[in-house]
Protein backbone atom coordinates (compact mmCIF):
# COMPACT_ATOMS: atom_id res chain seq x y z
CA UNK A 1 0.00 0.00 0.00
CA UNK A 2 1.20 2.94 -1.13
CA UNK A 3 2.52 5.71 1.80
CA UNK A 4 0.45 8.26 0.54
CA UNK A 5 -1.97 9.58 2.57
CA UNK A 6 -5.45 10.51 1.88
CA UNK A 7 -6.64 14.06 0.66
CA UNK A 8 -10.10 13.40 -0.26
CA UNK A 9 -11.31 13.70 -3.93
CA UNK A 10 -9.60 14.97 -6.68
CA UNK A 11 -11.95 15.91 -9.06
CA UNK A 12 -15.86 17.74 -8.76
CA UNK A 13 -18.93 16.25 -8.48
CA UNK A 14 -21.87 17.05 -10.03
CA UNK A 15 -25.26 15.98 -7.40
CA UNK A 16 -28.07 15.19 -10.13
CA UNK A 17 -29.89 13.84 -7.12
CA UNK A 18 -29.15 13.69 -3.44
CA UNK A 19 -30.86 10.02 -2.94
CA UNK A 20 -28.90 7.18 -2.46
CA UNK A 21 -29.22 3.82 -4.46
CA UNK A 22 -31.46 1.68 -3.91
CA UNK A 23 -30.67 -1.63 -5.78
CA UNK A 24 -30.64 -5.30 -5.18
CA UNK A 25 -27.05 -5.40 -6.25
CA UNK A 26 -26.24 -3.56 -3.06
CA UNK A 27 -26.90 -6.81 -1.26
CA UNK A 28 -23.93 -8.44 -3.07
CA UNK A 29 -21.48 -5.09 -2.71
CA UNK A 30 -21.71 -4.80 1.00
CA UNK A 31 -20.96 -8.57 1.57
CA UNK A 32 -17.90 -8.19 -0.64
CA UNK A 33 -16.72 -4.91 1.17
CA UNK A 34 -16.69 -7.12 4.60
CA UNK A 35 -15.19 -9.33 3.42
CA UNK A 36 -12.68 -7.37 2.34
CA UNK A 37 -12.52 -5.61 5.54
CA UNK A 38 -12.40 -8.97 7.22
CA UNK A 39 -8.92 -10.03 5.06
CA UNK A 40 -7.35 -6.91 5.76
CA UNK A 41 -8.09 -6.08 1.62
CA UNK A 42 -9.15 -2.87 2.50
CA UNK A 43 -7.28 -1.81 5.66
CA UNK A 44 -9.41 0.81 7.57
CA UNK A 45 -7.51 4.26 8.02
CA UNK A 46 -9.35 7.17 10.39
CA UNK A 47 -12.77 7.82 8.76
CA UNK A 48 -12.44 5.19 6.46
CA UNK A 49 -11.25 2.11 4.33
CA UNK A 50 -8.22 1.70 1.58
CA UNK A 51 -10.18 0.25 -1.22
CA UNK A 52 -13.68 0.40 -3.54
CA UNK A 53 -15.57 -1.40 -5.01
CA UNK A 54 -18.30 -1.22 -7.43
CA UNK A 55 -20.49 -2.88 -10.15
CA UNK A 56 -21.67 -1.86 -13.20
CA UNK A 57 -25.69 -0.89 -13.71
CA UNK A 58 -26.87 -2.89 -16.52
CA UNK A 59 -24.62 -4.35 -19.43
CA UNK A 60 -22.76 -2.50 -21.70
CA UNK A 61 -24.55 0.90 -19.46
CA UNK A 62 -21.32 3.17 -18.35
CA UNK A 63 -22.89 3.99 -15.29
CA UNK A 64 -22.46 1.79 -11.81
CA UNK A 65 -22.72 1.92 -8.15
CA UNK A 66 -19.50 2.76 -6.04
CA UNK A 67 -18.65 2.68 -2.05
CA UNK A 68 -18.64 6.54 -0.91
CA UNK A 69 -15.60 8.28 -0.33
CA UNK A 70 -14.40 7.77 3.39
CA UNK A 71 -16.39 4.80 4.00
CA UNK A 72 -15.24 2.50 6.66
CA UNK A 73 -15.81 -0.75 5.35
CA UNK A 74 -15.79 -2.40 9.13
CA UNK A 75 -18.67 -0.81 10.13
CA UNK A 76 -22.44 -2.19 8.79
CA UNK A 77 -22.67 -0.37 5.56
CA UNK A 78 -26.32 1.24 4.18
CA UNK A 79 -27.36 2.24 1.22
CA UNK A 80 -26.48 5.69 1.79
CA UNK A 81 -22.87 4.17 2.14
CA UNK A 82 -22.94 4.09 -1.49
CA UNK A 83 -23.48 6.65 -4.79
CA UNK A 84 -24.73 5.64 -8.31
CA UNK A 85 -22.49 6.80 -11.10
CA UNK A 86 -24.33 8.04 -14.14
CA UNK A 87 -21.24 9.16 -16.25
CA UNK A 88 -18.03 11.07 -15.99
CA UNK A 89 -15.53 13.05 -18.10
CA UNK A 90 -12.33 12.11 -17.31
CA UNK A 91 -10.93 15.41 -19.15
CA UNK A 92 -12.74 17.79 -16.91
CA UNK A 93 -12.46 15.73 -13.85
CA UNK A 94 -15.86 15.49 -13.34
CA UNK A 95 -18.18 13.12 -12.28
CA UNK A 96 -22.21 13.05 -12.20
CA UNK A 97 -23.56 10.89 -9.47
CA UNK A 98 -26.92 10.51 -7.45
CA UNK A 99 -26.36 9.95 -3.89
CA UNK A 100 -26.11 11.45 -0.43
CA UNK A 101 -22.22 11.74 -0.24
CA UNK A 102 -18.92 12.15 -2.78
CA UNK A 103 -17.94 8.49 -4.12
CA UNK A 104 -15.20 7.20 -3.90
CA UNK A 105 -11.69 8.98 -4.66
CA UNK A 106 -11.06 6.38 -7.65
CA UNK A 107 -14.43 6.54 -9.41
CA UNK A 108 -13.00 7.81 -12.68
CA UNK A 109 -10.73 4.85 -12.49
CA UNK A 110 -13.57 3.13 -12.47
CA UNK A 111 -15.45 4.55 -14.66
CA UNK A 112 -12.48 4.66 -17.85
CA UNK A 113 -12.47 0.48 -17.12
CA UNK A 114 -16.06 -0.08 -17.29
CA UNK A 115 -15.65 2.60 -20.88
CA UNK A 116 -13.25 0.27 -22.34
CA UNK A 117 -14.18 -2.73 -20.85
CA UNK A 118 -17.57 -3.69 -21.51
CA UNK A 119 -16.84 -7.50 -20.41
CA UNK A 120 -16.58 -6.41 -16.98
CA UNK A 121 -19.48 -5.74 -14.77
CA UNK A 122 -17.80 -5.29 -11.42
CA UNK A 123 -14.49 -3.65 -10.32
CA UNK A 124 -12.62 -4.26 -6.83
CA UNK A 125 -10.12 -2.42 -5.80
CA UNK A 126 -8.21 -3.19 -2.76
CA UNK A 127 -4.62 -3.19 -0.85
CA UNK A 128 -2.51 -5.59 0.64
CA UNK A 129 1.07 -5.76 0.71
CA UNK A 130 1.18 -9.62 0.45
CA UNK A 131 -0.22 -9.13 -2.99
CA UNK A 132 2.14 -6.64 -3.52
CA UNK A 133 5.04 -8.57 -2.61
CA UNK A 134 3.82 -11.69 -4.25
CA UNK A 135 3.33 -9.86 -7.72
CA UNK A 136 5.91 -10.21 -9.88
CA UNK A 137 6.60 -14.12 -8.28
CA UNK A 138 2.83 -14.73 -9.31
CA UNK A 139 3.41 -13.00 -13.13
CA UNK A 140 0.85 -10.28 -12.38
CA UNK A 141 0.93 -7.15 -14.70
CA UNK A 142 1.30 -4.16 -12.83
CA UNK A 143 1.12 -0.49 -14.17
CA UNK A 144 4.77 0.94 -15.30
CA UNK A 145 5.07 3.82 -12.92
CA UNK A 146 3.68 4.94 -9.51
CA UNK A 147 1.05 7.70 -10.21
CA UNK A 148 -0.95 9.96 -7.31
CA UNK A 149 -4.13 8.38 -6.46
CA UNK A 150 -7.33 9.56 -7.55
CA UNK A 151 -6.06 10.75 -10.35
CA UNK A 152 -6.32 11.20 -14.64
CA UNK A 153 -2.50 9.98 -14.84
CA UNK A 154 -3.45 7.46 -12.92
CA UNK A 155 -5.95 6.19 -14.70
CA UNK A 156 -3.50 6.65 -18.01
CA UNK A 157 -1.02 4.29 -16.98
CA UNK A 158 -3.83 1.58 -15.79
CA UNK A 159 -5.08 1.93 -19.55
CA UNK A 160 -1.58 1.21 -21.06
CA UNK A 161 -1.38 -2.54 -19.16
CA UNK A 162 -5.21 -3.35 -19.09
CA UNK A 163 -5.91 -4.74 -22.11
CA UNK A 164 -7.72 -8.16 -21.34
CA UNK A 165 -6.25 -8.91 -18.17
CA UNK A 166 -8.48 -9.32 -14.98
CA UNK A 167 -6.10 -8.59 -11.90
CA UNK A 168 -3.57 -5.57 -12.06
CA UNK A 169 -1.26 -4.05 -9.50
CA UNK A 170 -1.33 -0.33 -9.45
CA UNK A 171 2.79 0.28 -8.85
CA UNK A 172 3.10 0.72 -4.99
CA UNK A 173 -0.39 0.92 -4.28
CA UNK A 174 -2.80 -1.78 -4.78
CA UNK A 175 -4.69 -3.98 -6.95
CA UNK A 176 -7.83 -4.14 -9.44
CA UNK A 177 -9.76 -7.19 -9.89
CA UNK A 178 -12.43 -7.68 -12.69
CA UNK A 179 -14.78 -9.51 -13.19
CA UNK A 180 -18.16 -10.11 -15.39
CA UNK A 181 -20.17 -10.87 -11.89
CA UNK A 182 -19.75 -9.23 -8.32
CA UNK A 183 -18.44 -12.86 -7.64
CA UNK A 184 -15.95 -13.04 -10.15
CA UNK A 185 -13.84 -10.38 -9.29
CA UNK A 186 -13.89 -10.97 -5.53
CA UNK A 187 -12.91 -14.38 -5.64
CA UNK A 188 -10.14 -13.50 -8.48
CA UNK A 189 -8.75 -11.29 -5.20
CA UNK A 190 -9.21 -13.94 -2.76
CA UNK A 191 -7.60 -16.39 -5.09
CA UNK A 192 -4.84 -13.95 -5.84
CA UNK A 193 -4.28 -13.09 -1.95
CA UNK A 194 -4.33 -16.93 -1.11
CA UNK A 195 -1.87 -17.64 -3.28
CA UNK A 196 0.71 -15.21 -1.72
CA UNK A 197 2.75 -17.94 0.49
Amino acid sequence: MTSERYEGIKFRVEFTSKQPPHDEKLVDLKAWCKKFHDLGLAPPYEGGSYGNLSCRMAAKSDAFIITGSRIGMKHELSDDCFVLVNSCDPEKELVSVSGSREPSSETILHCAIYHNRKDINAIFHGHSQKILKWAQKLNITETREEKPYGTVDLVESLLEVLGSENFLIIKNHGFISMGKSMEEAGNLALLMYNSCK
